[in-house]
């Protein structure tokens, strides 16, 4: 979930970051301050990252950290303008789907051997493989991810007396379009809504729960090349949702230009019994719902197939700027901030997930208030997301993926020209990024 900020503001960071940011200035005693810019704006998440920051200050005498808030909305336009200034902050939170331009342009430091093995070890190949490219080179620390979740309305569940799944047993994707349908009552409620503001990447990351991949990699005479696929396993969901909104209408057409948060109203009204959100809605349904509303957290369906029970995600990650005169002393901090109990504390403030096994294992994340047991059994479903690594992505998403979907999903055009658009427009943008 990330605040989107108004253009001046961000303009207004991005300057501020140019300014801000000296590449790990020294001082005359020989100590060491490096910037560290972040992008937590929850109040529980900055005041973990600042704890910790503080923390560190305390027990390092040769290398400060100088905390730098920067912010989710125009995070990329205000990176490049410091990288290109000369001006990037030593220590980087972005995430996983950023940092593919930035690490072919050169601007990111390989951390591959920079990091101590512990960290290495705690945090799965799954997630390392999200900031792995260019020739096995790692350019980030993948520390938090978030998986989607349905969030019910509990007693309207219970009621339909459907099947409650469990991250063991999920529905499948069938069970979800039959019980949408025992949940909707035409001219009062839908069975679900789906939040489609920010179509591709739900498309795209559910994919994987049908044996899709959206992305696929082919052999050309000028070597191997990404390429765009939409197969019927790739657009299996993306049908799903088109039915369910216009030939079903157990979804309605309103919610496709929401965002999650718009969306809550309307389930605390009962208007939607179900709703598909990121894991760190929960704590918006927390604070927010009525007295008495009751709510529970379900893990998202998969496929019929073996290996089907997964999804995308796009790790939160921590770099190093490749300017940065003190790349080691940078990774010892992002280590510092990828302990166990460090990142623990950091996806608490979040509401998300740690990627490493032992801060999983942490008691307040594993316990079963607030769907927090849920989140954690659906951690070794997580599958980094196919868009990752892919150079390109972002055009093709902005240009032809987001207004692809738009009509498709509002029933405006067909799933041929839909499949048409995503993969021969968006191949000729990916062949002129590989080149």
């Amino acid at each position: 979930m990330k605040r989107v900020l108004p253009a001046a503001l961000a303009t207004l960071l991005a300057t501020t970051l140019l300014t801000s940011c000296a590449g790990g200035e020294g001082d005359d005693s020989g100590t060491v301050t490096l910037d560290y810019y972040s992008l937590a704006w929850q109040k529980e998440s900055v005041a973990a990252n600042k704890a910790l920051v503080a923390r560190w200050n305390k027990t390092h005498k040769a290398v400060k950290v100088r905390y730098v808030q920067g912010s989710w909305d125009n995070v990329h336009d205000q990176l490049l303008t410091s990288f290109e200034g000369g001006e990037a902050p030593d220590i980087i939170h972005d995430d996983a789907s950023d940092l593919t331009d930035f690490a072919y342009g050169g601007y990111l430091a390989d951390l591959s051997k920079l990091l101590p093995g512990e960290l290495r070890s705690d945090i799965p190949r799954t997630s390392w493989d999200s900031t792995t490219m260019n020739g096995g080179k790692v350019y980030g620390v993948p520390f938090l991810q978030e998986p989607r979740v349905i969030i019910a309305n509990k007693k309207l569940l219970e009621r339909s007396g459907a099947r409650i799944p469990t991250a063991g047993k999920p529905w499948t994707w069938d069970e979800f379009e039959k019980v949408s349908r025992r949940l909707t009552r035409p001219g009062k409620r839908f069975g679900t809504v789906w939040t489609m503001k920010e179509p591709v990447k739900q498309s795209v990351n559910l994919s994987l729960s049908t044996g899709g991949k959206v992305f696929t990699k082919k052999r050309t005479d000028d070597g191997t090349k990404n390429a765009v696929r939409f197969d019927r396993a790739d657009s299996a969901v993306s049908r799903l949702i088109n039915r369910q909104v216009n030939k079903d209408r157990t979804a309605p057409r309103s919610g496709l230009g929401m965002g999650g948060s718009d969306a809550l109203p309307g389930f605390f009204a009962g208007k939607y019994a179900t709703v598909p959100l990121n894991f760190s809605f929960r704590q918006q349904v927390q604070q927010q719902a009525p007295d008495g509303f009751e709510w529970t957290v379900l893990p998202m369906p998969r496929g019929e197939g073996p290996g089907q029970n997964a999804q995308g995600v796009v790790p939160q990650t921590l770099s190093v700027a490749q300017e940065s005169e003190h790349k080691q002393a940078a990774a010892d901090f992002i280590a510092y901030m990828s302990r166990p109990e460090h990142m623990a504390e950091l996806a608490k403030g979040d509401w998300i997930l740690p990627t490493g096994k032992k801060a999983l294992k942490d008691p307040e994340i594993n316990k079963k208030k607030d769907g927090w047991r849920t989140g954690v059994a659906t951690a070794k479903t997580l599958r980094p997301s196919p868009a990752l690594g892919v150079r390109g992505y972002a055009e093709w998403s902005d240009k032809i993926a987001t207004p692809a979907f738009q009509r498709y999903y509002n029933g405006d055009t067909s799933h041929t020209a839909l499949s048409d658009s995503l993969v021969h427009d968006g191949n000729l943008i990916l062949n002129r990024y590989q080149r």
